[in-house]
């Protein structure tokens, strides 16, 4: 054995002190290093809209619905005889990702308004503007988008079934909205339930819906419920997350492709400006008069009500087959029109349009046509003399019309012989050509003497003068 040395002893002990201190500075290092990320991750730009214990910051509007705390969750009651009621922040936002949790009555209509406003001198300070739809009915198109008080449905979930098993009734659910420029996003349950491109409103505040119920007593007392909202206005990009492959987005920008329409094989038929693609039925140029081009929309001028007798139709100069075709339209007071398709302008040389199949624009209400046909197959989006119009999205439920002086969305999809018509993100027509029961409608139709009609393997598009001013614009297409 070595004898012992006082002079090891110390060394050791010097040794064991620096490994000590090496491992404490190491242990405040990391807590240092915890304690940043832990203070980072609660100020990643979230904040709460909601405290949890009072409705600071908020303002109620329009209706007389009750709201309270209960428990860190905000409870909207219904209450028989008021309009619509919604819960606001008093704060505006114009960029930014919202998330909230809802929980709804499964017999009561609800939603969260977002970039919405309350204008005096807009029909008396009516709230208006964009609403994540809360519909726990049979419908189910809740995480749609619902433009309140303005144009109604914007994304109806007609236009993206696959999510409208996203909402859970009897259960919380959880929404998030992302508003990033003209981007208008939602998700529901983590599902993409809608993809909207508008520029109608920038900014506005956020509101909690509280739906009028009329005099209807069995609704009455029914409870919506709100938890954790919260916020983001800044560094949004790096939080934003990617549209579902399932969930199409609509544009509605005036005369505009987003890059997801051009990914998805979409053109402009018509440039916003000129009359580039577009010829008369009749003639090889375009009408010398008739037609007006003026801000982005394109417009038959009224004349004498008669069909195709002042400018004339026009047609584009390409033929089409397969294809989905979007336009919106307005219509005045009275008026009569159409968009035709699958025409041949060499059909018909005499008087009138030339012979197609109809897409019918009219106003139900006020032209005489509309009560003329069999079962209403000359009103608005019917296939005209041929198949009434109707609501197939929802059954039950009438036609979406926006109303005179009103933008409408006209969507015609074809596909072989397939073939839809839809109004405001409703289908209302469908049907298939060339088959015993097609042949059977034209048989008994105007059309019955003009031999193969509408079965042609591909024509020209017709937008038609029928003597009234309507306009159109947004007209875009892609070949299928």
């Amino acid at each position: 054995m070595l004898p012992f040395s006082p002079h090891f002893n110390n060394l050791n002990n010097e040794i064991i002190m620096k490994n000590r201190m090496q491992l404490l500075c190491l242990f405040f290092f990391l807590s240092n290093s915890i304690s940043s990320a832990l203070i980072a991750q609660s100020n990643d730009g979230w904040r709460d809209l909601f405290n949890g214990k009072d409705l600071s910051g908020w303002e109620k509007r329009n209706g007389e619905a009750d709201y309270t705390v209960q428990e860190g969750v905000i409870v909207g009651v219904t209450e028989t005889q008021t309009q619509n009621t919604f819960l606001c922040t008093k704060e505006t936002f114009s960029d930014f990702i919202l998330e909230a949790e809802i929980w709804g009555d499964a017999a009561i209509n609800s939603g969260i308004q977002f970039r919405s406003n309350s204008l005096p001198a807009y029909n008396n300070g009516r709230v208006h503007g964009y609403q994540a739809e809360a519909d726990p009915s049979q419908r189910a198109y809740s995480g749609g988008i619902y433009d309140e008080g303005r144009r109604g449905w914007l994304y109806p979930l007609s236009m993206n079934p696959e999510a409208r098993t996203a909402y859970k009734l009897g259960q919380w659910n959880k929404y998030r909205i992302e508003a990033v420029g003209d981007e208008l996003r939602i998700w529901v349950n983590g599902v993409n339930t809608a993809n909207v491109v508008d520029d109608m409103t920038d900014s506005g505040f956020i509101g909690l819906q509280v739906h009028g119920i009329g005099n209807n007593k069995e609704k009455a007392d029914r409870e919506i419920r709100w938890r954790n909202i919260r916020i983001k206005t800044e560094n949004l990009e790096e939080d934003r997350w990617l549209m579902a492959p399932h969930a199409m987005e609509l544009n509605y920008t005036v005369n505009t492709l987003t890059e997801y329409e051009a990914s998805k094989g979409w053109r402009l038929l018509w440039d916003g400006k000129t009359t580039e693609g577009w010829r008369s039925a009749r003639d090889q140029d375009f009408p010398e008069g008739g037609w007006a081009i003026e801000e982005g929309v394109l417009t038959v001028l009224e004349s004498d009500g008669g069909e195709s007798t002042n400018g004339g139709d026009i047609i584009t100069r390409d033929k089409f087959s397969s294809f989905e075709l979007a336009l919106e339209f307005k219509i005045t007071e009275g008026a009569n029109s159409g968009i035709k398709y699958f025409v041949d302008p060499e059909l018909n040389k005499g008087p009138g349009s030339s012979i197609g199949l109809e897409y019918q624009i009219l106003d139900d209400k006020e032209h005489p046509d509309a009560k003329k046909g069999v079962k209403g197959n000359r009103t608005l989006a019917s296939l005209y003399d041929l198949i009434p119009a109707g609501n197939l999205s929802v059954p039950g439920r009438n036609k979406p019309f926006r109303g005179v002086d009103q933008w409408n969305q006209a969507r015609l999809i074809v596909k072989g012989n397939h073939v839809e018509h839809w109004l405001n993100g409703f289908k209302v027509i469908e049907y298939e050509r060339n088959t015993p029961m097609y042949r059977a409608l034209v048989a008994y139709s105007k059309y019955k003497d003009w031999p193969g009609f509408g079965e042609l393997p591909q024509g020209h598009i017709l937008l038609q003068d029928h003597g009234n001013r309507v306009s159109f614009r947004s007209i875009k297409i892609r070949e299928l």
